[in-house]
């Protein structure tokens, strides 16, 4: 048995030995081909490739330390071909011995073509997608740019868009890219709501944020288009607002959005937690710097000890201290402001802390996003430059400056570490926007009649920053048209250099009897000597021409006192003279002495007749003070403007001529805003005598509830015109609450207002004869070519009324009835007014 078991063994060990043998054999080649396998990237054979040469294919393989390819290192050679988006299909093979890498190559797009849409234009589009045309196609690329597609649509407020890619094959492996775009209807925000807001209505916080409800004018505008980057700026719109009204613990918690089927729209709900409203307690000082005090810097605040906490007022505070700080030598000096809240007393302790910043500087700044706009033009809104020290509240001010410039969509200014710790790298990232304008505008109002406007603008001109306009008016009573060009910064400083020309021509109507043509030109100098002050001191000069219908200068003598011999006089003419028509021959007016008019102009008027073309060449100033929350619809702040003029540089006239204007605006109860306005002026003979032309002319722009020019002084020479004279010296005051209607959708932009106005023009001093002597009857001036002035006696005017004032997608129009309750003798009443515009 024993022998048995080892003859067994041995066969079995035999056996295995045959079996074994072919195996190894079979490892061994194996091992052989895959020594084959590990050669070189150069042996690699490439088939299929038609465009892409051999050795870019093979550059995707690349070798070990050896120098020779593994397995590994052929996968990773397989899946880099594969991501490069060049190759339908990629194969690797083997092929007597050697490795052989089979493509497939994507066909080239022979055009990019879009079908169906009209809301999105194909220059916009092409610009978007990365399929190109004689580029290759890659399927891939083509889903991403369905998508981007589907994006800009929805940008635009159509969520129901449909973006189908469509491949046309072509001859010679090329391919037509066709995207279907099915538009779909308009998505617009049908409703906005606010939550947890007590402070400010609803009402009033819609006109905070920039989107708006869809409405039947939506058509004629683009901010009810629902668009989630303008709803998170809204988010922080609102959270500045509170902030800015002395909310210091505000929070907007989240902007809710929900798409509601059965409206079409999206449902938009702000969640606010308002907090206290805090005052300011005290503003104090503090520095770490021994050689700085930090007191030096009160006068820079532009908060108050009581007043409404500001957030904004204190972030303007702490750049004009930096910069002060800045100038004085303190480059690495930081202003950091700090509020204590005192809960129960509902102040807040303002303390601004001057500290010794870091030294670090400012590496580079790098403009990015510009594809029009020169560098310069970016670079000058800082108030620093490369290698200046870095100072975060002067970055922040460069920001909001060329935010302000409306140049461009987005604008941010990212800070990234420089080239070592003490250096960092300013990333300016804008997006630019068109900044051309064309419109076509026309209004109408009961002053100047119809008037239509055709202007063309360019507020970015050649990209350098500059701003020109060309604008033609024509109407029923006003025709001309106006040359504009403002460089902002004249030979690299912030001064602005403005350059207008002008030309224009006024009619006659029921309240002037003169036509007025006139051509001037003004160059001017704008300083922010503020970001809420602006000065602007200018030189002008201009040429005024009037004319004069025959018939109201033609001096008509009394004739046979029967129609066709001369004038035939008016009832009221009649009635002047004492009740009868004089007999020529027995009438102490004679033909050699009398100038009976038949509704003569004016001996002011014809006085300016006869001297023809005046030039007047003036210098003068403007001083600006504007707080106003917000220009077109403001609710809060105070703009003031003081205006002077000296003409007599030079030139056919001389007097100073100075006007103040004074509006304050403020919220009275919820959403009713108070107006207060104070305005007045003085004309003063510096030499020349005063022209009638020169004197202020006032109407419903002083006291609504008259006619224009129906205030004040005016010739009332029997059988004139009657013209207005106007004044040297007038003062108005006028208050007025404007209010919402609560019952009608905010979107349709209408209030109402109450107002009262009072105000008086008066001490004309202009001609009173052309010849022979005055100072007699309205009849005997009338013969002697003088003029009776009535009216010059400084009654107060006053009156009150009611208003409608509409924000409409046409421009802003305003209808006002007003009723004078104290007027003058001569004065000319006009209830009713109408004025506004379009443009589009």
């Amino acid at each position: 048995m024993m022998v048995g078991l080892r003859v067994l063994r041995g066969g079995l060990a035999a056996a295995l030995i045959m079996i074994a043998l072919p195996v190894a054999a079979v490892a061994t080649a194996s091992l052989v081909s895959s020594q084959a396998v590990a050669q070189t990237a150069a042996s690699i054979g490439v088939e299929g490739n038609r465009r892409i040469e051999a050795d870019t294919i093979r550059s995707y393989f690349k070798p070990g330390p050896s120098g020779r390819l593994d397995s590994a290192r052929i996968d990773d050679g397989l899946k880099a071909l594969i991501e490069t988006g060049l190759f339908q299909d990629v194969k690797i093979n083997q092929a007597g011995g050697r490795l052989v890498v089979v493509v497939v190559e994507n066909p080239v797009i022979g055009r990019v073509v879009f079908e169906g849409n009209k809301k999105v234009k194909d220059e916009q589009l092409i610009a978007e997608v990365q399929s190109k045309a004689r580029g290759t196609l890659s399927r891939a690329m083509v889903q991403s740019d369905t998508a981007r597609i589907t994006e800009i649509y929805r940008r635009n407020g159509r969520y129901d868009v449909k973006v189908e890619p469509k491949i046309i094959e072509q001859p010679n492996n090329r391919v037509d890219l066709v995207f279907e775009v099915t538009e779909g209807a308009k998505t617009g925000v049908k409703s906005i709501e606010f939550v947890g807001n007590k402070a400010y209505s609803s009402y009033r916080l819609k006109d905070v944020i920039k989107t708006r409800e869809s409405n039947f004018l939506s058509f004629l505008a683009s901010n009810d288009v629902y668009d989630p980057d303008r709803i998170e700026a809204d988010r922080d719109i609102l959270r500045r607002y509170y902030l800015k009204n002395g909310y210091a613990d505000v929070q907007i918690v989240a902007a809710l959005t929900e798409y509601d089927p059965e409206r079409k729209g999206f449902l938009v709900t702000f969640k606010i937690e308002e907090g206290q409203q805090y005052r300011v307690g005290s503003v104090d000082f503090q520095s770490s710097i021994a050689s700085f005090d930090g007191n030096s810097l009160r006068s820079l605040s532009r908060v108050s000890v009581g007043s409404i906490y500001n957030a904004e007022a204190v972030e303007k505070s702490v750049e004009e201290m930096s910069i002060e700080a800045s100038r004085r030598g303190y480059a690495f000096a930081t202003v950091k402001p700090r509020g204590d809240r005192n809960f129960e007393a509902h102040t807040v302790s303002i303390v601004f802390a001057i500290e010794e910043g870091p030294r670090t500087y400012i590496e580079r700044i790098n403009i990015r996003g510009n594809t029009r706009t020169r560098d310069y033009v970016i670079r000058r809104e800082f108030d620093i430059s490369e290698g200046d020290a870095y100072n975060r509240a002067l970055v922040d001010r460069a920001e909001r400056r060329l935010k302000n410039l409306d140049y461009f969509k987005v604008v941010k200014i990212v800070p990234e570490p420089g080239s070592s710790t003490d250096r960092v790298v300013l990333n300016v990232d804008i997006e630019e926007k068109s900044t051309g304008d064309f419109s076509v505008s026309g209004g109408y109002s009961t002053a100047d009649g119809f008037l239509g406007e055709v202007s063309i603008s360019e507020r970015n001109l050649l990209g350098r920053g500059l701003y020109a306009k060309a604008s033609v008016q024509y109407g029923q009573r006003t025709q001309g048209y106006q040359l504009s060009f403002v460089e902002p910064y004249l030979l690299g400083y912030r001064v602005a250099l403005g350059l207008d020309f002008y030309q224009r021509k006024q009619l006659a109507s029921n309240y002037v009897s003169y036509d007025s043509k006139s051509i001037g030109f003004s160059p001017r100098l704008g300083f922010q000597l503020r970001e809420d002050l602006n000065l602007q001191l200018r030189y002008s000069i201009s040429q005024q021409e009037i004319t004069l219908p025959a018939y109201l200068t033609n001096c008509n003598n009394f004739g046979a006192g029967v129609p066709g011999s001369g004038f035939y006089p008016t009832p009221a003419y009649i009635a002047a003279l004492g009740g009868s028509i004089p007999n020529p021959p027995g009438s102490p007016f004679t033909a050699s002495n009398n100038c009976f008019m038949d509704g003569e102009a004016s001996v002011a008027v014809k006085q300016g007749l006869a001297k023809g073309a005046v030039t007047t060449s003036a210098v003068g100033y403007t001083l600006a003070y504007n707080t106003l929350d917000n220009n077109k619809d403001p609710t809060t702040g105070i703009l003031a403007t003081v205006n002077q003029d000296f003409a007599g540089v030079g030139g056919d006239v001389s007097y100073l001529k100075t006007v103040g204007d004074v509006k304050l605006y403020t919220p009275i109860v919820a959403d009713v805003v108070g107006v207060l306005r104070l305005q007045g002026g003085v004309l003063t003979d510096t030499g020349k005598g005063i022209r009638m032309l020169d004197h202020f002319q006032m109407g419903p722009n002083l006291v609504r509830g008259f006619a224009p020019v129906g205030i004040g002084p005016r010739d009332i020479t029997v059988g004139t015109y009657q013209d207005a004279l106007g004044g040297t010296k007038y003062w108005g005051a006028s208050a007025e609450m404007q209010m919402p209607f609560w019952f009608l959708p905010k979107e349709i932009g209408l209030k109402g207002a109450v107002y009262a106005d009072a105000g008086s023009l008066f001490d004309y001093q202009g001609a009173t004869s052309l010849v022979g002597s005055c100072g007699g009857t309205p009849v005997q001036n009338a013969q002697n070519q003088c003029l009776t002035v009535g009216g010059d006696d400084g009654l107060i005017r006053s009156s009150v009324g009611v208003g409608l004032i509409w924000q409409s997608p046409f421009g802003p129009l305003r209808f006002d009835y007003a009723v004078p309750l104290t007027k003058g003798k001569f004065d000319r009443t006009q209830e009713f007014r109408f004025g506004g515009g379009t443009s589009f």
